[in-house]
């Protein structure tokens, strides 16, 4: 039993040259643990889904910390009932979000071409800390 004991201790503070059987088995079990144990724990380690939107998204700094976003009228769609200041909010948030996580918009104006129609968002926002 002492003989077992020395032997996990020397595993331990890994005490055998290379070449040797018991640096290959040292190195035999580690690559077991690197290979196979992704598929025993989970670590919770997968990437956020991104749900990113087809059309254009121009992204500046205000040069007061935040950011101000260009978006396409077209991302937005056109039902959207007019003077619906949430609904038009919560669609450029979700707009926004997939690209800088979670952010609160400060204003937000539309930019409207020589008839009148909304050819797209300017959206100022500042992160949330």
């Amino acid at each position: 039993m002492k003989g077992a004991w020395r032997t996990i201790r020397s595993y331990i503070l890994w005490q055998h040259e290379r070449g040797t059987l018991h640096y290959d088995i040292m190195v035999t079990l580690i690559l077991i643990f690197v290979f196979f144990s992704p598929r025993v724990i989970n670590f919770n380690d997968k990437p956020r889904p991104l749900n990113l939107h087809p059309t254009g998204v121009l992204v500046t700094s205000d040069g007061a910390g935040g950011l101000v976003y260009q978006i396409d009228g077209s991302a937005l769609g056109s039902a959207l009932p007019p003077g619906d200041e949430t609904s038009v909010q919560n669609q450029l948030l979700r707009i926004i979000e997939p690209i800088s996580g979670e952010v609160a918009i400060v204003k937000y104006e539309s930019v409207s071409d020589q008839k009148g129609k909304v050819q797209g968002y300017r959206v100022w926002v500042k992160r949330k800390q």
